[in-house]
């Protein structure tokens, strides 16, 4: 009765995937008991794209799933040219999903001569015809200002919270910041665990050649932990802060972060470090050379099928950012 109440309240949803993250795609039409509208994606010899559309969207409220991802660049351009395609189509409102949100951390002029990428591809998104962005954890909140649309800036805190908490992991555990940039985030995290807070504390922001030598502001002898950032990339940072940690006297020491990005050594990096769990979300595709024994993936599918549901049906997306455990 549930499942025909969901697929009723979503009937008229059109959803479509493209190549980043097909499978978190499917995860989420099933989660809101919808299938995958039809089209098709191809690249030519040279690089082109291109998309058909194989069923009317005259009309309809459309949102499209695409992580702006590894190829960074040809995945932002099936979705300019899937929304081009869909204005052309006369498409009711164009809806841009975007798990992972590439170049989000060129945010700001940090020295002369220097683009501000993010900004350009909020440009480009909403030249293209987006009418509203649903996206997950932005390296940094203020890049909603950058759009002049409506955007839905999800969070995966609460799914990666209540897996500690059901795990008991939370148990005497201090939630850890792996430099002071990330401490409000480590904050928002240990408040969901009733834990402390630690941060480690380097001068140099390089790699340091000896880790265990890092500060670690704060108790963490004797405790679990959780070091917590937005994003693992190359690793480096993540594998530093476990060798502090552990030099610190910390037992279990686990990483959490949402986007898994895995460039370079990353994985080399993680299984390396005295790391009992690497936790990450599916916005990110993770190809099979890339995953490792210890890798936990928590799906997000869940948080963006009830935000797709509740944009579709005009209802307040509150409930997704209110929750106790």
């Amino acid at each position: 009765m549930e499942d025909e109440e969901k697929m009723q309240g979503n009937a008229g949803i059109k959803l479509f995937a493209l190549n980043s993250n097909p499978e978190l795609a499917q995860k989420i039409a099933a989660e809101m008991g919808v299938k995958l509208c039809d089209a098709s994606v191809k690249h030519f010899s040279d690089g082109e794209i291109q998309i058909n559309i194989n069923e009317s969207v005259r009309g309809d409220d459309v949102f499209i799933i695409q992580s702006i991802s590894d190829p960074v660049n040809e995945n932002f351009m099936e979705l300019m040219v899937m929304m081009d395609a869909l204005r052309r189509s006369s498409a009711g409102s164009v809806n841009a999903v975007i798990p992972y949100y590439g170049y989000a951390r060129s945010d700001r002029k940090a020295r002369s001569r220097e683009p501000i990428t993010a900004k350009l591809i909020a440009n480009f998104i909403q030249l293209a015809g987006a009418d509203r962005v649903v996206a997950l954890d932005l390296h940094a909140g203020q890049l909603q200002g950058f759009f002049n649309i409506p955007v839905d800036h999800l969070q995966a805190i609460f799914t990666q919270a209540q897996y500690f908490i059901d795990n008991k992991i939370d148990e005497d555990v201090v939630v850890v910041a792996p430099d002071h940039n990330g401490v409000k985030m480590a904050r928002n995290l240990a408040q969901f665990l009733k834990a402390p807070i630690a941060i480690v504390d380097k001068r140099d922001a390089n790699r340091l050649e000896r880790p265990e030598e890092a500060t670690v502001i704060g108790d963490v002898k004797g405790h679990k932990c959780i070091v917590f950032d937005d994003m693992i990339d190359t690793g480096g940072k993540m594998a530093d802060a476990a060798e502090a940690l552990k030099a610190a006297g910390a037992t279990d020491i686990y990483a959490c972060a949402t986007h898994p990005i895995f460039s370079g050594n990353a994985v080399e990096e993680l299984k390396d470090s005295p790391y009992k769990e690497v936790v990450v979300t599916d916005t990110i595709t993770i190809p099979e050379e890339k995953q490792f024994a210890n890798l936990k993936v928590l799906s997000i599918a869940p948080v963006f099928a009830k935000a797709i549901s509740l944009i579709y049906n005009n209802q307040s997306v509150d409930s997704l950012f209110c929750r106790d455990f």
